[in-house]
């Protein structure tokens, strides 16, 4: 049981930076789409939280 929650914590590390570099293409791309992707990363980051995934 206790390599499970290893593995949990271990999947934000690998998916924060990969969900930043996307954002930060995006946001490049088209600008005008920033309150977009910062609203939606935060969803996901308050999901994971509350989901215990982090």
């Amino acid at each position: 049981m206790a390599k499970k929650k290893y593995e949990a914590n271990m999947l934000h590390p690998m998916l924060s930076p990969i969900i930043a570099l996307v954002a930060g293409i995006l946001i490049l791309i088209f600008p005008e789409v920033l309150s977009f992707i910062v609203a939606i990363y935060l969803i996901i980051i308050g999901i994971m939280g509350i989901l215990r995934i982090v």
